[in-house]
């Protein structure tokens, strides 16, 4: 049979699911993907050797564009990052978190803020708005905001990723009929949600894919994605027009003579609040690459 060009929908137990242009073949990866310790990931472009009507073998991985380690996921074009305003809480640095592993890997970072019919999101909306971030507010019946979230997803691989419990799988179920995820409710004694979702599959919705993503309470950002010190800076969108221009280059923000990051956030420039999610961040760095020494 004349091998065939696809996209992996899920991957479970070994097997991958993969889309062509007219089926979905269930595969199994060549050995020497292990040999070369390259595990393919949902949304990897690859090429497939049928060899029935139905399974197939993954001879060869296309090249990523991005990658991104948790959710296991490749080629991404969109990170919609939903994050409740209460119940659970809306947390800042675990938010900013997600928003720099997006633009340290060239991914499109939009916040979507949920449960807004629980509390007034308008500082909130300075914080991401003064930071160039594309930002949709959404309650249960906001049927206006679930289309705007829509418009977003034609022809672009776009993956729901945030905190369990904040209403990934709600919201997608509300965007797509068709799909009747899974859904969880809150604990009440622990203020957080429980995981529904067990893996990354993508579902084909407006000519392009979304990935439902399994939910977490906290980031290391050496495990999700490797962030070093000196690249950080760049994953902050509004620190770019500054970088460069500090009196030392040397300088990582933290309060150097000459610092333009701090002249910035000084003339209302950058947000306090990104700046303090940039320190922690950076802390966080610090201390696990001197462990690591």
């Amino acid at each position: 049979m004349v091998n065939k060009k696809g996209i992996i929908l899920k991957g479970v137990g070994g097997f991958y699911y993969v889309k062509t242009d007219s089926e979905v073949f269930e595969c199994k990866a060549r050995g020497i993907f292990r040999k070369d310790s390259l595990k393919p990931f949902v949304g990897d472009i690859v090429e497939i050797s049928p060899i029935s009507a139905t399974q197939a073998i993954i001879e060869k991985i296309k090249q990523r564009k991005n990658y991104l380690i948790r959710p296991p996921i490749s080629n991404v074009d969109q990170l919609i990052i939903v994050s409740s305003i209460a119940n659970p809480v809306f947390n800042t640095v675990f938010i900013d978190k997600l928003i720099s592993i997006a633009c340290f890997n060239n991914i499109e970072p939009i916040l979507v803020i949920s449960k807004v019919d629980l509390e007034d999101p308008s500082e909130l909306l300075k914080i991401y708005k003064s930071a160039e971030i594309k930002t949709i507010v959404t309650s249960k019946d906001d049927k206006n905001s679930h289309e705007a979230i829509k418009k977003l997803l034609p022809s672009k691989v776009t993956v729901f990723t945030g905190n369990s419990g904040v209403g990934k799988s709600t919201l997608l179920n509300f965007i797509d009929k068709r799909l009747t995820l899974e859904t969880g409710l809150i604990s009440q004694k622990l203020k957080r949600g429980k995981h529904t979702t067990r893996h990354v599959e993508l579902y084909p919705i407006e000519n392009g894919f979304v990935a439902d993503t399994p939910g977490f309470s906290n980031i290391d950002l050496q495990k999700f994605n490797i962030i070093t010190r000196e690249d950080l800076e760049y994953s902050l969108k509004e620190f770019r027009p500054f970088l460069g221009e500090c009196k030392f280059n040397s300088c990582n923000h933290i309060g150097e003579k000459g610092c333009f990051i701090i002249k910035a956030i000084e003339e209302g420039k950058i947000n306090p609040s990104r700046y303090s999610s940039y320190l922690s961040m950076y802390n966080e760095i610090k201390n696990i690459e001197e462990w690591k020494r």
